[in-house]
């Protein structure tokens, strides 16, 4: 089966969906494909910096309908359960990708966008088009392809990405629970190897995401042993998961979580979310991240498209990442660096001292992570 799109996006995630739907609606001819079915649990923290909204708007998406949790409230602990609290600059919501990504799919398919089930295997880009392959044997072709397909697959071993041939040694555990726990905050707590991220999204429902080094997990290799005897080391996380009643069989995880630096363009396939770059889960705001990628890209593509292609394809990818670098790098190195220090349990201890003397830092180090309305 043979198919030409202009623009191609490879994932159905937030930054794919998203970019699929502004496209769509400048009226550009645009194909997503996407492996899995919707509804659909995935392992995220499950909370969006209210930067979106205004983009949201745009689009003409009511995240309303979906009863997000209001939050405006945040909490961290350390390892031996001392607080810091603070606000949220801007505020935000909770809502599960059970309920988002599948909202969005469907706006997508109504807003026209050509949706598939199936899994990309190959991309090949020779004389400015791509030719790709599915494992239903589908030969799409395409002008542009972005690739939002997430945090790691073998398309990356296939564009030859650096970062995709060394091993990684996070690993992330998701479950959602019933409990009684603040609907205005979200907490992150501290543990040997890892930090947990507690916040409710709709339906009253606690979202509780923790990753972890693969070294602190290896001894233990049973979620349950891992949680009770490292992560309740930790009096919140304790008491959290003492009286919560979980949702699901079992967790969900993911592994081989990389955080290494990548381009957001790699052989002329633009790279929206995580596939781009990867903000630590402790900075809560790669959902906002992903998003805002793709609000960068479609805006660039909708130019060149009304503009009669006559942009070179170079000129487009250059100026991509360079409004990708200018919105992200700051955060992504605040991440890194808080990551260094989080994990340390020294350097937590000093960090909690500062914090309390100094109680207006926690606010500004925030907005490091976080960026401004998204406004079309």
């Amino acid at each position: 089966m043979d198919k030409y799109s202009h623009i191609l996006i490879i994932g159905g995630g937030l930054a794919g969906l998203t970019n699929a739907i502004h496209l769509a609606k400048a009226g550009i001819p645009v194909t997503l494909i996407e492996m899995n079915t919707y509804p659909k649990h995935k392992v995220c923290g499950e909370y969006i910096s209210n930067e979106v909204l205004p983009y949201f708007g745009f689009l003409d998406l009511d995240i309303n309908v979906l009863q997000p949790t209001r939050i405006s409230k945040f909490i961290i602990s350390t390892q031996k359960g001392k607080c810091i609290h603070s606000t949220l600059p801007l505020g935000g919501f909770g809502v599960s990708r059970y309920a988002l990504d599948h909202y969005l799919w469907e706006k997508a398919a109504a807003v026209g966008v050509q949706l598939i089930q199936d899994q990309v295997t190959d991309i090949h880009y020779h004389n400015n088009s791509f030719q790709i392959k599915t494992v239903a044997n589908r030969l799409l072709t395409s002008d542009y392809v972005v690739g939002a397909y997430g945090k790691r697959t073998q398309l990356d071993k296939t564009l030859k990405r650096d970062f995709s041939y060394r091993k990684s040694p996070w690993l992330a555990v998701k479950a959602h629970y019933k409990a009684n726990f603040d609907s205005d905050t979200v907490s992150l707590h501290n543990f040997e190897g890892g930090y947990c991220g507690l916040s409710m999204v709709e339906n009253n429902i606690v979202n509780a995401c923790y990753l972890a080094t693969y070294d602190s997990f290896k001894k233990y290799k049973d979620l349950d042993i891992f949680q009770k005897e490292v992560l309740c080391k930790n009096p919140h996380l304790s008491a959290f998961f003492k009286n919560a009643q979980p949702l699901f069989d079992i967790p969900i995880t993911i592994s081989q979580i990389n955080f290494d630096k990548k381009n957001p363009v790699e052989d002329h396939v633009f790279m929206t979310g995580d596939a781009a770059g990867l903000i630590h889960p402790l900075c809560g705001n790669g959902m906002a991240m992903a998003i805002q990628s793709a609000q960068i890209l479609s805006q660039l593509l909708i130019h060149n498209y009304n503009q009669g292609l006559i942009t070179p394809r170079k000129v487009i990818e250059t100026e991509y990442t360079k409004q990708w670098n200018k919105a992200f790098s700051k955060r992504l190195y605040t991440g890194r660096t808080l990551q260094k220090i989080l994990l340390n349990d020294s350097l937590q201890q000093l960090s909690y001292a500062i914090a309390n003397t100094i109680p207006a830092i926690v606010p500004r180090i925030i907005k490091q992570t976080h960026g401004e309305p998204l406004i079309c």
